[in-house]
C-alpha cells in the first residue's frame, strides 16, 4: 500500500513537471539560432567604388558572388541534395527512446475501442526501440534515384541561372559602353555646331550671311543639344541596369574598359545547333527531370510489393506491480502485404507515369526552342557583323560629304541647308558606327549564351 502511494506521488510529480515545461514553452519567446551559410560566412570581396575601373571579367565575378538569383538557385540545389539524404535515411536503423508511466484501478482492463482487452498495470518504465527495413523490393531505391536526379537537375539550374545573370551583365556592360560612345559623339557634335553657329552669327553681323543661315545653324545646334540630353539620360539608365545586373540595389558608376572586338561568326549554323543541344544547362537539367520522373513512376509501381522490417525493444521497469518483470526485451519481424486500398496505388502510378510523359514532352519542346533561338541568334550575329563594314563605309562617305559641304558653304557655293543636311548625316553615321560595334559584341555574347558557352 505504501509503495502504491509512493508511485502515485511520483506520477503526480512528473505530471506537474510536464505542465511546467509546457507553460514555459508557451510563454517564453522562441529563440532560433541562425547558422551562417557558406555565402554569409565567406569573406566579402572588395566592391568597386564609384568611378572605379571595371573590366568585363571583374563585372562577371561580382555578379556571380553578389546576385541574389544565383544565391537562391544555390540554396535550392542544397535543399534538393538534402532531399536525397531524407529518402536514403530509411536504409539506416531507426532508434527511439521512450518513458511510460501508468496508474490504474485494480484489475482494470480496456473494454471498448479495441478488439482485445488488455490489463493495465501500475508502472513507470523507460526503454529503447530499434527498427530496420529489411527490404521493400526496390521502391526505396527508385525513390533515391528520383531524388538524386532531381538534385542533379537543380545543380544544372544553378549553372543556367548563372548563365542568365552573366548574359545580362554582358549586355548591360556593352550598353554602357555604347551609351558612353554615343554621349561622346553628342558632345563633339554640340561643340562643332556651336562653333558653326558662332561663326555664322559673326558673319551675319558683318552682313556676309543672312539671318536665315543663323536660324538654320541654331536649329542644328538645338538638335545636337537634344541628342546630348538623350545620350546623358541613356547613359544613366545603362548604369542603373548594369548595377542591377551586378546585384546592387543602388545605382553605381564605373569606368568600364573596352573589350576587343570578336572575330567573324561561323559560316554554318548546323554545328552550332548540335553544340547547343549538348551543352545548354537547361536541356541537361530537363533530362535529369525526365529521369527523375521515370524513377518515381517505377517507385509508385512498387507500392504493390510487400515490405519486410525487423524490430527490437528493451528497457527496465523500476516502479511496477509485482506481476511485472524488472527488465524486458523482445525482437521480431513484420511483413506488410498490400491487398486493397480502393485502387489508390493504381491511381498514383498512373499519375506518376503521366507526369513522366509530360517531362519528356517538355524536353522536346525545349530542344526545339533552343534550336530556333540558336538560328535566330546566328542570323543576328551575321547581320551585325555585316553592319560593321557598311557603317564604316557610311561614316567615311558622310565625313567626306561633310567636308565638301563645309568647304562649299565657306566659299559661298552652297546654302546653309546643304551644310545642315551634311552635319545631320555625319552625326547619324557616327552613331550608327558606334551602335554597330557594340551591337555586334552584344549579339556575339548572346550567341555564346545560346550555345551554352556562358557558365
Amino acid at each position: 500500500m505504501r509503495g502504491a502511494r509512493r508511485f502515485q506521488t511520483l506520477l503526480l510529480f512528473l505530471a506537474a513537471v510536464l505542465c511546467a515545461l509546457q507553460c514555459a514553452a508557451q510563454t517564453s519567446p522562441p529563440t532560433a539560432s541562425v547558422q551562417p551559410s557558406p555565402q554569409m560566412s565567406a569573406q566579402p570581396q572588395p566592391q568597386p567604388q564609384a568611378g572605379q575601373r571595371l573590366t568585363l571579367a571583374e563585372a562577371e565575378g561580382i555578379a556571380i558572388q553578389n546576385h541574389p538569383r544565383i544565391q537562391a538557385a544555390t540554396q535550392l540545389a542544397s535543399a534538393a541534395a538534402a532531399q536525397v539524404r531524407e529518402v536514403q535515411s530509411i536504409y539506416y536503423p531507426q532508434a527511439s527512446g521512450a518513458a511510460t508511466g501508468a496508474y490504474a484501478q485494480t484489475n482494470s482492463r480496456i473494454a471498448a475501442g479495441f478488439l482485445n482487452s488488455p490489463s493495465i498495470f501500475d508502472k513507470f518504465a523507460d526503454g529503447v526501440s530499434v527498427s530496420q527495413l529489411v527490404t521493400d523490393f526496390g521502391r526505396t531505391h527508385e525513390l533515391s534515384k528520383s531524388s538524386h536526379y532531381h538534385a542533379q537537375a537543380e545543380q544544372e539550374n544553378v549553372v543556367s541561372t548563372r548563365a542568365d545573370v552573366l548574359l545580362r551583365v554582358n549586355l548591360t556592360y556593352y550598353n554602357v559602353m555604347k551609351a558612353q560612345s554615343v554621349l561622346h559623339v553628342a558632345e563633339e557634335t554640340v561643340k562643332a555646331r556651336q562653333l558653326v553657329s558662332d561663326q555664322i552669327t559673326q558673319l551675319e553681323k558683318s552682313s556676309l550671311r543672312s539671318g536665315l543661315d543663323v536660324s538654320f545653324a541654331n536649329v542644328d545646334l538645338a538638335r545636337s543639344q537634344l541628342l546630348l540630353v538623350q545620350a546623358q539620360n541613356d547613359l544613366q539608365s545603362s548604369f542603373a541596369q548594369l548595377s542591377d545586373a551586378l546585384g546592387y540595389s543602388d545605382q553605381r558608376q564605373f569606368q568600364l574598359v573596352d573589350e576587343p572586338l570578336p572575330g567573324a561568326p561561323p559560316p554554318d549554323v548546323a554545328p552550332l545547333i548540335v553544340e547547343a543541344l549538348q551543352n545548354r544547362p537547361e536541356i541537361i537539367s530537363q533530362g535529369f527531370d525526365v529521369r527523375s520522373a521515370q524513377s518515381y513512376a517505377t517507385a509508385e509501381r512498387d507500392l504493390w510489393f510487400p515490405t519486410i522490417s525487423a524490430a527490437a525493444v528493451t528497457g527496465i521497469v523500476p516502479f511496477r506491480q509485482d506481476i511485472l518483470p524488472e527488465h524486458y526485451a523482445a525482437a521480431g519481424f513484420n511483413v506488410n502485404v498490400p491487398i486493397f486500398n480502393g485502387r489508390l496505388f493504381n491511381a498514383e502510378r498512373s499519375e506518376a507515369t503521366a507526369r513522366s510523359h509530360v517531362q519528356e514532352q517538355f524536353l522536346r519542346d525545349l530542344q526545339n526552342r533552343i534550336a530556333q533561338d540558336v538560328r535566330m541568334s546566328w542570323l543576328n550575329v551575321t547581320s551585325a557583323y555585316q553592319r560593321l563594314s557598311l557603317t564604316q563605309q557610311l561614316l567615311d562617305q558622310t565625313t567626306q560629304a561633310y567636308d565638301l559641304a563645309k568647304g562649299r558653304y565657306q566659299l559661298g557655293l552652297s546654302s546653309i541647308i546643304e551644310l545642315s543636311q551634311a552635319q545631320l548625316n555625319l552625326t547619324e553615321a557616327q552613331v550608327e558606327q558606334v551602335s554597330a560595334q557594340y551591337d555586334y559584341e552584344s549579339q556575339t555574347a548572346n550567341l555564346n549564351y545560346q550555345l551554352g558557352r556562358v557558365k
